[in-house]
């Protein structure tokens, strides 16, 4: 099956968007195969706001109204425990919230942006998603992270190449609550070092610390621009170390 049959069985549907590149790309599919389809951003305190702007833009470019659906994680138990499937409760509470307000707007199938790359091993969302019958059209028709790439680049999205971003609680360690005091620490030291330069790095929390990880190509510029990095992340950390294994 190729997308363009999955739209014609499935002509009337919503879609879970986050911005990225898989939610992008289906979009745009969905929109160029004619369907009718809704998009649908949740809004929490766990996606930092460029997300949230480069959900709204690209919308906007592709002239699908973007419905926000804000989303209160933070009064959840089972999410700020941050148990090792905290991934389960999170799409729970996301996709219950996102498949209300779509089936209120009229769209029977709720779609995702998952695809043939993401092992269900090592997600537990995934549960999550067959539970509540969420749709997977990019999984299901066998396309890999790399394919919908450059497939993203030859439609011409701005998307092809954004690096891969996991939300914002997976930078605290699993088993440490969660609060919204770390979240807003780790993405003002995120946004900080995109305005740096750097690309596709995580700042992760190490007890009191932070641990930044960057490609090992980008060593050399972090140890340049030691001092302001060190004298941003001190506002939000005690220490700031330096992760020599590098992120792939």
């Amino acid at each position: 099956m190729d997308l363009q049959t999955f739209f014609q069985a499935n002509p009337k549907v919503a879609i879970a968007f986050s911005g990225g590149v898989d939610s992008a790309y289906l979009l745009y599919m969905a929109v160029t195969c004619g369907a009718e389809v809704g998009a649908y951003y949740l809004k929490s305190a766990f996606q930092p706001q460029f997300e949230f702007e480069d959900a709204t833009r690209i919308a906007a470019e592709l002239d699908i109204g973007l419905r926000v659906i804000p989303a209160d994680m933070l009064t959840n138990d089972q999410i700020t425990a941050n148990p090792q499937n905290r991934c389960y409760f999170c799409k729970r509470v996301a996709f219950e919230l996102i498949g209300r307000a779509a089936q209120s707007d009229g769209f029977p199938v709720l779609l995702d942006g998952t695809n043939a790359s993401d092992s269900a091993q090592d997600r537990p969302g995934m549960r999550a998603l067959r539970e509540l019958a969420v749709r997977s059209p990019l999984r299901e028709c066998g396309l890999t992270k790399q394919e919908i790439r450059q497939l993203s680049k030859q439609a011409g999205l701005a998307t092809w190449n954004k690096p891969a971003y996991a939300c914002l609680a997976t930078r605290i360690p699993p088993g440490e609550v969660i609060t919204r005091e770390k979240l807003q620490a780790t993405e003002s030291a995120e946004k900080h070092l995109h305005e740096l330069g750097f690309a596709d790095f995580r700042v992760r929390m190490l007890g009191t610390a932070a641990r930044l990880q960057v490609p090992a190509s980008q060593f050399e510029r972090a140890l340049a621009l030691r001092e302001q990095i060190v004298a941003e992340f001190k506002r939000y950390y005690s220490a700031v170390l330096l992760d020599l294994e590098a992120r792939p």
